[in-house]
């Protein structure tokens, strides 16, 4: 196995992660990678592998586990209940009750709200050069996901706030200053869900949070402890991994002038899913191996954290004929974006229709939108997400 050295915060890298994506791939099915001293791949195959595999898990191994630091013990009071971490018997628990409350059809409800959205949105749009991400792509998925919850859109501010916060825990290059930011943020995040949690149980309606408080399995219900970690992590996750799509995906569709016939509506699901394969907002994930583990002839020892290289896999040319090519219309497969078996993302159906939504509507509304600047990607790795977009609408 190779080993290759990357920084995950150069410049060149965060701008454009692909040529050493393509480097590693020549090295063969897994290299180490020097700087996070990790196994890794993206071959689409292994990864698909290692996904369904329960032999690989997200809990820490208990002889991998370190002492957790005093000054990050609320983060990680949280991170102990969220079904993200953790893996059978109570990851099904957990995850059963969640989908017991985050049904298909609750989420299909929100489609004419969504639309609705994403017109006044449109129609709030400043005249000349703005901000598209700031003005659209950020304001859709956290008012979205704060009218799913039943949070006051009021608040979206702050969810967005505390979100940006937290997920600053899993970048790369993270530091103290980070780390202060996103336990402030938990705790202010966490004060909130508890008395918006009580006053649910007090009196409830017709929203996620009331749904969860009643999702009932076999006599089992989600704790308050619970409930808030699954509530933050709807927000964190959905919100984060929704406004990078649609930024990606806007500015991918502005630089290759892709055709209006691509946003039609027979065509729009495979449009968007040839954005989350082409530029996914998540590039990285990680699974512990809980044994010796052979995988297309590389055994990956038990303990090993491996490293699964999302955007590489949907690059794959073992998988995508001109893998290196954005073509809106391919034929639909299953690509690495959101992850796949136990842990397969329970929000990749909203995140899904959100851009099925917006993306047709930006496009008619504003067909004269155009880039006004380079659109460039923050230094956020393993996320993979526009700092701003700016635009004209003409």
């Amino acid at each position: 196995m190779q080993s290759l050295s990357q920084s995950p915060t150069d410049p060149d890298f965060v701008q454009n992660p692909y040529p050493f994506y393509e480097r590693a791939r020549a090295a063969g099915p897994f290299f180490h990678w020097a700087e996070f001293d990790r196994i890794c791949t993206g071959n689409a195959a292994a990864v698909n592998a290692i996904f369904r595999d329960r032999r690989f898990g997200r809990e820490v191994p208990e002889d991998q586990r370190r002492p957790v630091p005093p000054h990050l013990a609320p983060f990680y009071a949280v991170e102990a209940h969220s079904m993200l971490e953790l893996e059978p018997p109570r990851h099904t628990r957990l995850r059963g009750l969640v989908l017991r409350a985050f049904t298909s059809r609750r989420i299909a409800a929100l489609a004419p709200e969504i639309t609705a959205l994403c017109h006044e949105l449109i129609d709030a749009l400043p005249e000349g050069e703005f901000d598209l991400l700031a003005c659209f792509g950020q304001r859709l998925p956290v008012i979205v996901i704060a009218r799913l919850l039943g949070v006051p859109e009021g608040m979206a501010d702050d969810l967005l706030r505390w979100s940006n916060a937290m997920v600053g825990m899993y970048m790369a290059g993270r530091d103290r200053a980070r780390e202060d930011a996103a336990v402030a943020a938990t705790e202010a995040f966490v004060g909130f869900m508890r008395g918006y949690v009580d006053s649910r149980r007090a009196t409830p309606r017709d929203d996620l949070i009331s749904a969860l408080i009643a999702a009932e399995e076999a006599g089992e219900k989600l704790s308050t402890d619970e409930l808030i970690t699954t509530c933050i992590l709807l927000l964190n996750a959905g919100h984060e991994a929704t406004v990078h799509s649609l930024g990606n995906a806007v500015k991918l569709l502005l630089e290759q002038g892709t055709p209006r016939a691509a946003l039609a509506p027979e065509a729009i699901e495979a449009t968007v899913e040839e954005t989350l394969r082409f530029d996914p907002p998540l590039h990285g994930f990680t699974r512990w191996a809980y044994a010796d583990i052979e995988v297309m002839g590389t055994v990956i020892p038990k303990g090993a954290e491996v490293q699964l290289l999302l955007a590489a896999a949907n690059r794959d040319p073992g998988v995508w004929e001109d893998a290196g090519a954005f073509r809106p219309h391919r034929p639909i497969k299953p690509n690495a974006s959101f992850g796949a078996g136990v842990h397969f993302c329970v929000g990749a159906p909203l995140a899904r229709m959100e851009l099925q939504i917006a993306l047709p509507i930006l496009f008619n509304r504003l067909p004269g939108l155009r880039l006004s600047q380079p659109a460039e990607y923050g230094n956020t790795y393993h996320f993979h997400g526009l700092t701003r977009l700016m635009v004209t609408r003409a």
